[in-house]
């Protein structure tokens, strides 16, 4: 009986990464646009995946939700 190839996992997006960030916050939208300065609005579209954020809203996001960012590179390519 042959096995299925599994599927290469797709890496998760940094704005993926920060949906998920605001979901394990236990805090809802409104709070964070409250801390943050960010209309509830452009929080919501961004949530939804229908626009991005701004540098310094990133920032302001980044700090309310204490998060770190870990570096990392995805591995060369064979062939190039």
């Amino acid at each position: 009986m042959a096995r299925k190839k599994a599927k290469p996992q797709r890496t998760k997006l940094v704005s993926d990464q920060l949906r998920q960030a605001i979901d394990d916050s236990g805090l809802t939208r409104y709070r964070i646009a409250q801390e943050t300065g960010i209309s509830e609005t452009a929080l919501s579209l961004f949530y939804s995946g229908q626009r991005g954020l701004s540098m310094k809203a990133l920032n302001a996001l980044g700090e309310c939700l204490q998060l770190t960012i870990n570096l990392g590179r995805k591995p060369d390519k064979k062939g190039k």
